[in-house]
């Protein structure tokens, strides 16, 4: 653990956490508890039913009308992963909150459980042609990034059809989570060229985002276009290295020429 990491575990126990958690005075204070009790992986049962309560919470308002709690809340459930915050982070899924939506999305991929693909599926209603930008918001509509990601993780394959269409959504987030999630989907080589292509773009973060995609599916021939790629080695390493675990994964553990020319890849940004 860094020692910035240990200074803030130090300021919290789990029992004072909880208890500001659940008092009502301090807004901030609940809103760090949240957060803290994510990011420590505190999985006792008081800390998850304490934020299973906290994603019901009413108290807690953004100027713009937001529930900032309960986005930390859904963040923390998911890093949990106790199933029993499946079925109401699959409610949240229909909350007004954009935000709280998109984190709800976000931690049931991390949960993987199957339960919530129907109700990420009602999230693509309408297709590209409804998936504009809410007037005066900086965001879409709905959280397309983070609902086609999920579906790809889960295995969708009965969203194919919804989520194909996104590949020509004008927002490049988008584009690229429709990319990974249709190879994760089919493994056919077009998708994951998509996201090969976009390591060539000028945008230093959507270069980050697409080398995070090309690791997360372990699309082995993109191991060069990785080393190569305009980007912190540190990230180029952490895309690498999804690939060779997808393809140690692939052949059972065994040593292929793909393993050896991705960890001669790795080496050579060392």
């Amino acid at each position: 653990m860094k020692n910035e990491e240990q200074n803030e575990a130090e300021q919290l126990t789990v029992e004072q956490a909880i208890a500001n958690l659940k008092q009502k005075e301090d807004l901030g204070a609940r809103y760090y508890a949240a957060w803290w009790l994510g990011k420590f992986r505190i999985r006792e049962p008081e800390a998850i039913s304490t934020l299973l309560m906290a994603l019901e919470d009413e108290q807690d308002r953004a100027p713009d009308g937001g529930y900032p709690l309960r986005r930390n809340a859904a963040r923390a459930l998911g890093k949990l992963g106790d199933k029993s915050a499946v079925e109401p982070l699959i409610r949240c899924l229909e909350f007004p909150d954009f935000y709280v939506r998109e984190a709800s999305a976000q931690a049931l991929e991390i949960l993987d459980d199957r339960r919530c693909i129907a109700t990420l599926m009602k999230l693509l209603d309408g297709g590209v042609d409804s998936a504009t930008r809410v007037p005066g918001k900086p965001h879409l509509v709905q959280p397309y990034e983070a609902v086609i990601e999920a579906l790809g993780t889960l295995g969708a394959t009965d969203a194919i059809s919804l989520i194909k269409p996104f590949i020509e959504h004008s927002t490049d987030k988008v584009r690229y989570a429709a990319a990974r999630a249709m190879y994760q989907l089919t493994s056919e080589d077009q998708y994951g060229e998509i996201l090969v292509r976009a390591l060539e773009g000028d945008d230093l973060q959507l270069r980050r985002s697409a080398l995070m995609d090309l690791g997360a599916v372990g699309y082995t021939k993109a191991g060069n276009a990785i080393a190569e790629t305009l980007a912190e080695n540190s990230m180029k390493l952490i895309a690498l290295k999804g690939l060779l675990e997808t393809d140690l994964q692939t052949n059972g553990a065994k040593i292929s020429q793909d393993s050896i020319n991705i960890m001669n890849l790795m080496d050579s940004l060392l």
